[in-house]
């Protein structure tokens, strides 16, 4: 149910179309009501910091939902607040609501202004570490290995920053024709996470892009809190396109380095490890090529000595050796044969002769040639007995030098043989 605005203020006389407030006893009424309010602790980010004259002045947002209000923080108090307090940091701020009459405006007047407790942001960043961990985000075997020699690099970082002129500069120094395609992004404050996150998936996309470099020169903590954003983690976890993380930050690692593929200690790191460096790749090719050519070279000189032993061996040295040897030993072979044949002809010959003897001297010509004589019938039938010839009969007598016929008269009696 809604206040009559007509009816009487704590602070006075109601309001009405006939008697209104003046403009100025509106806004002293509002001073009365904010001043009630009193000091009061708040909690949340510095979206802007600027100095003008000593004093501060800037505005402080709700880090879960879209609510932000302006402060100052004058210049003796500024000489309280912890050094290096700026844009992006979390802090907690006593602050009194202050309303300017005169200017209509609400101005959050800071008294005291604290960093929130790294103790609590690390142990938030602890549980994401471990919940990302538990997902296999920052397991080995999802990384993803460099190409040796990438043709076009895509890097995330910012406008005109250390960081993009160091990676630029040194990758082009190594290889010459290496190309960039440079997306700039906010890399601190609260534009960061969006910023770098859109950066990574548009060249992600590109597939021109061989390896992704996300560069900043390092950083105090809580400028660093946007690379350990889950949201940024897992854009980066997601990328098809290696990615390299040059964040420049030692001693509290944010999360991107530990889902990145590759982790640089700095920017210009990273351009040394995803580009080679063409001196040492051409020494490294020479390198090759000698040692190729000082094995090829021995190999050879090796063939070349073993086949010189070779054709240094008699029967290659001279081609006629092994006929001239050969021939040698057929001549040595073929006397050999002749004597061999001769000594068997002669010793064939004596023996032939000897038995040619024992034969002539059991041969019945020699018995014909000591006198004696074979006596035969007509039919050839050799008379052994004086009996068996019949008187009458044609005998035929052979001789030493011939045959002779006789005719059988009266058989001579066996008594009267010759002994």
């Amino acid at each position: 149910m809604s206040e009559d605005p007509t009816a009487p203020s704590p602070g006075g006389a109601a309001s009405s179309a006939d008697a209104p407030w003046p403009v100025g006893q509106l806004s002293a009424k509002l001073k009365d009501y904010i001043d009630r309010l009193g000091q009061v602790w708040v909690d949340g980010e510095i979206a802007q910091w600027g100095v003008s004259g000593g004093n501060v002045y800037g505005k402080l947002k709700d880090v879960s939902m879209d609510a932000t209000v302006s402060f100052v923080i004058w210049s003796s108090v500024r000489a309280t607040l912890p050094e290096g307090l700026g844009q992006g940091d979390r802090v907690t701020a006593l602050v009194k609501a202050n309303w300017w009459v005169k200017g209509g405006t609400l101005t959050m007047q800071v008294s005291q202004m604290r960093r929130v407790g790294l103790g609590d942001l690390l142990e938030r960043l602890e549980r994401l570490r471990a919940t990302l961990a538990a997902e296999g985000l920052f397991s080995p075997e999802r990384k993803q290995r460099l190409p040796f020699l990438p043709q076009c690099i895509g890097l995330v970082t910012g406008k005109d920053s250390d960081a993009e002129k160091d990676v630029l500069r040194n990758a082009q120094l190594r290889w010459p024709s290496v190309r960039f395609r440079v997306v700039h992004a906010a890399v601190q404050g609260d534009k960061a996470v969006a910023e770098v996150s859109a950066g990574i998936r548009l060249l992600d996309a590109d597939p021109d892009v061989d390896v992704i470099i996300v560069a900043r020169g390092g950083g105090d903590f809580q400028n660093l809190l946007p690379f350990s954003d889950e949201s940024l983690v897992r854009t980066a976890a997601a990328c098809a396109t290696p990615l390299v993380s040059a964040i420049g930050h030692e001693n509290d690692r944010p999360l991107l380095d530990e889902v990145a593929d590759l982790r640089a200690s700095t920017p210009t790191d990273a351009a040394k490890r995803v580009v080679p460096d063409v001196t040492e790749e051409i020494a490294r090719v020479q390198q090759a090529r000698s040692r190729m050519l000082s094995r090829v070279t021995a190999t050879i000189g090796a063939e070349v000595e073993r086949i010189a032993a070779i054709r240094s061996r008699p029967v290659l040295a001279d081609a006629a050796w092994i006929v001239d040897t050969r021939a040698d030993e057929l001549t040595r072979a073929v006397a050999r044969g002749v004597e061999l044949t001769h000594r068997l002809l002669e010793r064939a010959g004596i023996d032939l002769e000897e038995r040619r003897t024992q034969l002539r001297a059991l041969s019945p010509q020699r018995t014909l040639d000591r006198g004696y004589a074979i006596a035969q019938t007509d039919d050839g039938a050799v008379l052994r007995s004086a009996a068996s010839a019949v008187p009458g009969s044609r005998v035929r007598l052979t001789l030493a030098d011939g045959r002779i016929a006789t005719v059988v008269e009266t058989p001579t009696d066996s008594a009267e043989r010759p002994a």
